[in-house]
């Protein structure tokens, strides 16, 4: 099926090689476009499927790929989040292998997470982080160490992402969703596309010069959980229970559902699509999610089709 995005997209100069270090959900969506666009994409896994072209890397056992394997990488993206540490994965395993590269792009994934609570406010690139939650501040901490690096690295800031099979579609229509209420919070969003269409857009902004430090990749509608669950509940017609209030649902969360509703904020995405002409694929969740419903159910069709 030919990629959507491709006629949008504009190529990397001939010569190019694009590595995309961790080909995970947002790895991989980059790496579709970037190959049916003709760019040469080399790609890491920690466990590579069988038959896969992509390479092992896993920091935590020191398994690196070879020098040779990576020569000539002139774009990077690196989607690794830190471990236990501060210290970046990447950059303690194979920062000194990246310095020898001719590289003219160093994209590194970050989170909006960063910029901790701000009661609902928006935030901008210009705004200090301050980071509460410890897996923000490692985050934060990885974003410095990139930057000191002195490879043209661009930190690209990201809040909640989905996309097909990644989205409350399948929880709705299996019923096992049910939605919070707490007033005044808001979640903002990115779908994949948009991760992968602006990576290449961002390529191309600094190659002509316009390379700022940190950018936010987000939608322009952040927006209550709930009403992203009510919307996905209506595009397949299913019910779904009134919302619950966070102060009974509270209780019965895990630690770590309770620190994504302790922080609260709206993410501007002003720089990318104002200053630097970026046009969002899905600019809301209404797109995104109408989106992820075309592709889930051209897969199932697909399903069938291939076991007979």
């Amino acid at each position: 099926m030919p990629d959507p995005l491709v006629n949008r997209c504009h190529p990397l100069p001939a010569g190019s090689t694009l590595c995309i270090l961790g080909a995970g959900f947002s790895g991989r969506r980059l790496a579709s476009l970037a190959g049916a666009m003709g760019i040469r994409v080399i790609t890491t896994r920690r466990n590579p499927d069988p038959g896969s072209n992509a390479l092992a890397f896993d920091s935590t056992n020191n398994l690196v790929p070879p020098a040779s394997a990576l020569a000539g990488v002139t774009h990077l993206l690196s989607t690794i989040p830190p471990g236990r540490e501060s210290s970046d994965p990447v950059l303690r395993t194979l920062g000194p292998l990246l310095q020898q590269q001719p590289l003219r792009w160093v994209g590194y994934l970050s989170t909006t997470g960063v910029y901790g609570d701000t009661d609902g406010q928006w935030v901008r690139e210009t705004d200090p982080p301050k980071a509460t939650q410890e897996r923000s501040r490692r985050r934060q901490a990885c974003e410095q160490e990139w930057l000191n690096s002195g490879l043209p690295v661009q930190i690209l800031r990201l809040p909640g992402i989905y996309g097909p099979g990644r989205s409350p579609l399948a929880a709705v229509k299996a019923g096992t969703l049910q939605p919070i209420d707490k007033p005044g919070q808001v979640f903002c969003r990115v779908h994949i596309d948009d991760i992968a269409a602006a990576c290449l857009h961002l390529m191309h902004c600094s190659a002509e010069g316009r390379h700022p430090k940190v950018v936010n990749v987000c939608d322009h509608e952040p927006a209550p959980s709930a009403l992203l669950q009510r919307h996905a509940a209506e595009l397949q017609g299913c019910p779904l229970p009134e919302a619950r209030p966070y102060s009974e649902a509270e209780a019965e969360m895990s630690p770590m559902a309770r620190s994504f509703w302790a922080e609260n904020r709206r993410v501007s995405n002003d720089l990318l699509c104002k200053e630097l002409g970026y046009t969002m694929v899905h600019p809301n969740f209404r797109s995104g999610l109408a989106q992820c419903l075309e592709q889930e159910r051209l897969m199932e069709q697909q399903v069938p089709a291939a076991a007979g």
